[in-house]
């Protein structure tokens, strides 16, 4: 995941849809390094690696999650067709959307 992936993605943030949040995503790339991203009461933590205890986390390619985010691949089918794997809290992965709203 290029730099300017997670630049789109800061941009696209929605402070208002993260008002009271405190999770942790993490991402797992087949072909990238992992990320994770806290979100925390309207605010957004981008870094790289792993963190200790994360919310949610997501095993997926980068060209998926683009696909999910920029609304040209359902996160629902990614998901029952094992283009997306979640464990955790797999109810905030339905959240990614709405903190991170298409452009």
């Amino acid at each position: 995941m290029s730099t300017t992936t997670f630049d789109k993605l800061k941009r696209r943030f929605d402070p208002e849809a993260a008002k009271g949040m405190d999770d942790v995503f993490q991402f797992h790339f087949s072909d990238e390094q992992s990320h994770y991203l806290h979100v925390q009461d309207g605010t957004l933590d981008i870094q790289q690696g792993e963190h200790d205890d994360p919310s949610v986390t997501l095993s997926t390619s980068t060209e998926t999650l683009k696909g999910i985010m920029n609304g040209e691949v359902n996160g629902m089918t990614a998901f029952m067709t094992g283009k997306l794997k979640a464990t955790g809290n797999i109810m905030l992965a339905t959240k990614l959307t709405s903190l991170f709203p298409g452009e």
